[in-house]
């Protein structure tokens, strides 16, 4: 039809150069900024994607969105991507949905944030404590088969390779068949995957593959290889991106993936790329195998009155893993020590029944923390948060990470007042 031709004419005429969309970033440390990313970085991207997973056998892929698709990481990881290779894509109804959607759905590819992770873990821990007995030794028995077979392989005995490998029939089949028994890869980014919860699904034999990324490159730098996942790294940069660290360990990153610039900000932009490297405002490493290895954020780190940098993401990330921790803020910038906003995990305030026991709880929580942190890194006093953070209070990003400043905002008075108690 002349209106067919004359969509297919207006096609012809795009460049990759052209911007394809305006997608704002998550606003963790202040105002959203409008990032314009062109048709050439959107397919650099699905480029990279491809080249890293194709070694699972790409063919009839499905994956299961979760993330909004007006998150860089889902429009491009979990919409274009799919598209690009021909895949189906189910969309879950939401987390308290999110195990049926994964019978009904059996994915084969599922990409989300490190937070939904966080809360399969819990609801997985907390299923086999729930029901005990000889159920629950066999989860914790391969459980740590499973993590010394990734970690030391080398050290296993004969009697327990051939544990592991019943252990796979008993305890990781039933595992795979609740993600609808498919599951090649969960990817997971948007934000830090802490090695615990890594380790936690490779020992179950369920591969996550921790990426890196932000809005600004559309969204995927580096990803982890599915034959050589290193679970305290984000992989190597994908294939035509160049990744280096600057000097003060900012890692800088260039290719078409990178923006065109932020939406009428030209100095936002300037700042951001210099000399055709974005400034990721990330700090990392590189090691000996082209890993890249994070840090920290440039602009999170936390530098107390003694002038020690301490990485808040860190302290938050253990502290988040206790049973009776939902979510974790710490403070202490050009403090003597941490304070920290803490939200209770759901349905402890009717287990414990009273403020007091409450209380006990949360304490004995962060004592066991502490003593698995440095001296300058424990958690001296912390505050219960009003309500929990979520994305309707805006002390959420939609990718489910805290909106410091917001949080700091909202808690401050009390947490400066926690310095002041002897």
């Amino acid at each position: 039809t002349e209106k067919a031709a004359e969509v297919e004419a207006w096609a012809a005429q795009l460049r990759r150069s052209d911007t394809a969309c305006l997608i704002y970033t998550s606003g963790t440390g202040g105002m959203p900024k409008g990032v314009m990313l062109s048709h050439g970085a959107i397919l650099s991207n699905c480029k990279g994607a491809y080249h890293l997973l194709k070694e699972l056998g790409l063919s009839d892929e499905v994956f299961l969105s979760f993330l909004p698709l007006s998150h860089s990481y889902e429009h491009t990881a979990g919409q274009f991507f799919p598209l690009s290779i021909g895949a189906q894509i189910y969309y879950a109804e939401g987390i308290e949905h999110l195990g049926g959607n994964m019978i009904e759905a059996r994915p084969t590819i599922m990409t989300a944030v490190p937070r939904l992770y966080e809360s399969l873990y819990q609801r997985i821990t907390r299923t086999v404590a729930r029901n005990g007995g000889i159920k629950a030794r066999l989860f914790g028995t391969a459980l740590r088969l499973g993590s010394l077979a990734y970690e030391t392989p080398a050290a296993l005995s004969c009697r327990q390779r051939l544990s592991n490998r019943v252990l796979d029939l008993l305890v990781r089949r039933k595992v795979h068949g609740r993600f609808g028994g498919r599951l090649k890869a969960l990817v997971s980014g948007g934000a830090p995957l802490n090695y615990d919860i890594g380790l936690f699904f490779t020992a179950l034999g369920l591969r996550i593959l921790q990426g890196y990324g932000q809005t600004e490159s559309a969204p995927v730098i580096s990803c982890n290889l599915p034959h050589d996942n290193r679970i305290a790294t984000v992989g190597p940069p994908m294939i035509d991106v160049d990744v280096k660290i600057a000097d003060d360990g900012e890692i800088l990153v260039r290719g078409e993936l990178v923006m065109q610039g932020y939406w009428n900000d030209t100095q936002a932009t300037a700042a951001t790329i210099q000399d055709g490297w974005l400034h990721t405002g990330d700090i990392g490493e590189i090691d000996g195998n082209g890993y890249i290895r994070i840090t920290d954020r440039k602009k999170d780190i936390i530098v107390n009155s003694g002038g020690d940098n301490l990485s808040p993401q860190r302290v938050e990330g253990i502290l988040a893993l206790e049973p009776e921790i939902a979510q974790a803020m710490v403070y202490g910038d050009r403090k003597s020590h941490l304070v920290a906003v803490l939200v209770p995990e759901e349905g402890l305030d009717d287990a414990t029944a009273s403020k007091a026991a409450l209380d006990a709880a949360m304490d004995a929580a962060v004592d066991r923390v502490n003593a698995k942190l440095s001296l300058i890194e424990r958690v001296r006093r912390f505050i219960l948060a009003d309500a929990p953070f979520t994305i309707d209070n805006s002390l959420l990003t939609p990718t489910m990470k805290i909106r410091r400043h917001k949080i700091i905002a909202l808690y401050k008075d009390r947490l400066e007042a926690l310095y002041g108690k002897g």
